[in-house]
């Protein structure tokens, strides 16, 4: 079983909006897919994607409900809160399913949230 992850550090870094510290959570050839989103494969892609992401949203903050470790990782569900970069809101539950390498680095992070009104029309 790979060591434990501080799943709240990493909600942490995603909600400053870190890209560099969020990455240095991956493992080097880590697979990362966010919702039905194009799939994207390796620590420096990912981040590059990531980065992509937080520049198109103005803020974003996670409340984690509740998490639990399994056997090849971590499985955790919440509620996020986006505001767009005009000040609007959406907020949208989320589960993250992640992977966990033999060095407790994540080799995949799976996001399943429903996010399809953030950038509607």
């Amino acid at each position: 079983m790979p060591p434990p992850l501080d799943i709240e550090a990493l909600f942490a870094v995603i909600d400053r909006k870190d890209t560099a510290r969020f990455a240095r959570f991956l493992a080097p050839d880590c697979f990362f897919r966010f919702g039905n989103g194009t799939p994207v494969t390796g620590r420096e892609a990912i981040a590059e994607a990531v980065a992509g992401f937080f520049g198109a949203v103005g803020d974003l903050s996670h409340r984690l409900i509740d998490w639990w470790p399994v056997e090849a990782g971590l499985v955790c569900h919440g509620m996020v809160r986006y505001t767009r970069l005009d000040g609007s809101a959406l907020e949208a539950p989320f589960s993250n399913v992640l992977y966990l390498s033999d060095s407790g680095l994540i080799r995949q992070y799976l996001i399943f949230t429903d996010n399809s009104a953030l950038f509607a029309a």
